[in-house]
């Protein structure tokens, strides 16, 4: 006979429940074990190293303050001994005025407009806005940057706005000079006509992985997972000639616009060199250990630059097929180079989440950008700027050459960007792994359209992703590459006018 199981109240169950949680973790608050003095200096001073050790060095802006945050410094990490790192805060060369009110860095070089003396107290800086004209108090507000209590609470800004004359002697001459901060502005983007989708072409039997137009805009070349490079007639649409030899997927092809040559690469580790008047291959260029991601043509000298999964990008010399420099220093595959006629000339981004850039006559790198999170998986150069964007699956990143300075974040395209293009008008187009498309104004930054098209009958709805785009050289037409084993053609909406939108 089965023993009656008693029932308790709901109210009951949770204060148990509830008590034997408090008796499990009691142990963890009492306070009856004694602190470790050493344990708890040795706790602090790591968790000051790892945490703060990047702003130990600025100094200390209240006068009469700076002895006693040392002594406490050097308390707390007396266990590990990692005071030496600090710069003495009792130096008065130490602190360092200028283009900045603090330094922003370990080793800040001292230019002209850098100068070195110690930062004034907060009533110093109450009494200098007092005491000056209201001619000069926007140009000395502009030249210190902030006040010290701003300083304090903006510690880290990128940047700070100039301070409005009206906010410092508010009043009447009062003692109220709490800087103002101007709301930012964004500015105003271009206008760009809104592109559609003009043609489809349907003939690859695999997906189509790259796109290059040849210079005489006639005609354009694909590679596909079908192991065949086919070439089309750009006004029509019509295919003109198939091309077979690779043996695995062609993930980079290019038109020479300095000889009747086709360049290819694939997963078969083979980059090829194609004579269009004969229609055959001529060259091999052999080195690379595992499939060749990429490719691009220098546009002013006759050497051919690849990528490949093997983490390395390569020159090749394509008259005599010799490999000029092999570019080491990825950590992972790199699966996009760019070539240009200035310097840098080389630009590689790789799954290893870095960009470099690369001085070809030494075969070094010149410079490593780190900053995008995600493997960057293509680059695009802009036509008339001396700048390109960098895609991933974070962000779309913008640079400046020749030594990579950062301009400005392009998101919400929140995909695995593989493909951009730049036109000369300014509109940046990504495509991504989801079969949607992005239209950036390049200046501002501003996504101005988005497309996502309707995959061709037949394939399946996860098979919509953009591998490859391309502007044609009129920049009328934009061609992209796509997973449903199309090529698909866009052009600009003539019918649309800046009214409308």
């Amino acid at each position: 006979m089965t023993e009656d199981v008693q029932k308790h109240s709901v109210h009951t169950l949770v204060f148990r429940s509830l008590k034997r949680t408090h008796d499990m973790f009691v142990s963890d608050h009492a306070k009856s074990i004694p602190l470790d003095e050493q344990s708890h200096h040795m706790k602090m001073g790591v968790k000051l190293k790892t945490e703060y050790e990047a702003v130990l060095h600025m100094p200390v802006l209240k006068e009469g303050k700076d002895r006693e945050l040392k002594k406490k410094l050097s308390h707390g990490f007396s266990s590990i001994h990692i005071h030496t790192l600090c710069v003495s805060l009792d130096d008065p060369d130490y602190l360092i005025t200028g283009t900045h009110a603090y330094p922003s860095g370990p080793g800040v070089a001292l230019t002209a407009d850098t100068k070195m003396h110690r930062n004034p107290s907060e009533g110093g800086v109450h009494s200098m806005a007092l005491a000056l004209p209201p001619s000069q108090v926007r140009q000395e507000a502009s030249r210190t940057a902030a006040s010290v209590a701003e300083i304090h609470r903006h510690v880290g800004g990128a940047e700070r706005s100039v301070p409005d004359r009206g906010s410092l002697m508010e009043g009447g001459g009062t003692r109220n000079s709490a800087l103002s901060r101007r709301a930012p502005t964004m500015p105003k983007p271009q206008w760009h006509p809104p592109w559609k989708l003009f043609r489809v072409i349907s003939g690859h039997l695999g997906w189509v992985r790259s796109i290059a137009v040849e210079p005489g805009n006639q005609w354009f070349v694909t590679g596909s997972a079908d192991r065949t490079i086919k070439i089309w007639d750009l006004a029509s649409g019509k295919l003109k000639l198939s091309l077979t030899g690779h043996i695995s997927t062609v993930r980079g092809v290019a038109v020479s616009n300095r000889s009747p040559y086709l360049f290819s690469c694939g997963e078969d580790k083979q980059v090829k060199c194609w004579d269009l008047e004969y229609n055959k291959v001529i060259r091999h260029y052999h080195g690379h250990l595992s499939a060749v991601y990429d490719l691009d043509l220098h546009p002013t000298i006759d050497v051919l630059m690849t990528c490949s999964r093997d983490a390395t990008a390569r020159v090749w010399d394509i008259r005599t097929k010799a490999n000029v420099h092999t570019l080491t220093g990825h950590t992972n595959t790199v699966a996009t180079v760019r070539c240009q006629a200035a310097e840098p000339q080389v630009v590689t981004g790789s799954h290893d989440s870095t960009i470099r850039l690369w001085d070809l006559v030494a075969g070094k790198t010149r410079a490593t950008l780190t900053n995008h999170k995600k493997s960057v998986r293509t680059l695009a150069l802009h036509p008339r700027q001396y700048t390109f964007a960098s895609g991933s699956a974070d962000n779309i990143k913008q640079w400046m050459f020749p030594d990579g300075n950062f301009i400005q974040n392009l998101s919400g395209h929140n995909a695995i960007i593989n493909t951009l293009a730049v036109n000369s008008d300014g509109v940046l187009v990504s495509g991504a792994d989801n079969g949607t498309i992005h239209m950036w104004d390049w200046r501002t930054g501003y996504n101005f359209q988005r497309i996502h098209a309707a995959v061709q009958p037949g394939s399946l709805d996860s098979e919509s992703g953009i591998f490859a785009c391309v502007f044609d050289h009129s920049e009328s037409r934009l061609i992209t590459a796509e997973a449903d084993k199309t090529i698909k053609v866009y052009k600009e909406d003539d019918t649309a006018t800046d009214l409308l939108y």
